[in-house]
């Protein structure tokens, strides 16, 4: 069975994005992004809200030739996997490998992960939201970048308590750090 797994890069103060709905300051650094590609090497779907999925996308077409080799290994695991993206706006997906459903159903992902070989992703701090409430998310991993923002897009829920066993936690040069988590229950 796969694992549900949740990542994110945030700002100190638990943000995924400012006020203004910029994220500029959580672009990662060469080692950081060399970490995220080793999390989403045994990826099989990503699941998205539209808001993450309208920033994603451009993976389907950028040009990375002349970029460097983690930004060119995380394009082609992008581009072949699977992707499911719940909007009730976007009704044609424009990437490849790509279904778009109106609602989030717990009980499809769920079969989702029962039948997936590979683990499921999820993307977008609200869809990733209800996924923790629904009791779905196997594992988080927050990349906590060393700035405060003072608010916007919480990186977390604040109606949910989740119980989490630290499982792994990695510094990097840049002052970003790794948090690994397991979820164990939710109330």
């Amino acid at each position: 069975m796969a694992r549900l797994v949740y990542s994110a890069i945030a700002s100190l103060d638990g943000f995924v994005a400012d006020r203004d709905g910029r994220f500029d300051w959580s672009m990662p650094d060469d080692a950081v992004h060399q970490r995220v590609n080793e999390l989403h090497r045994g990826v099989g779907t990503y699941l998205y809200g539209r808001r993450l999925y309208d920033v994603m996308v451009a993976w389907e077409t950028m040009e990375t030739a002349d970029e460097p080799p983690a930004v060119q290994e995380y394009a082609q695991l992008w581009r072949a996997a699977h992707k499911v993206v719940y909007s009730t706006t976007v009704t044609e997906p424009r990437s490849a490998r790509t279904q778009v459903e109106a609602t989030f159903d717990p009980e499809a992902v769920r079969r989702l992960l029962h039948s997936s070989p590979h683990d499921v992703l999820i993307g977008g701090a609200h869809l990733a939201g209800s996924a923790l409430r629904a009791g779905l998310v196997d594992e988080v991993h927050l990349f906590v970048s060393p700035v405060l923002v003072g608010g916007g897009t919480r990186a977390l829920p604040r109606d949910v308590r989740v119980d989490l066993e630290l499982l792994g936690l990695e510094r990097f040069a840049n002052g970003v750090a790794h948090l690994h988590h397991r979820v164990h229950a939710v109330h």
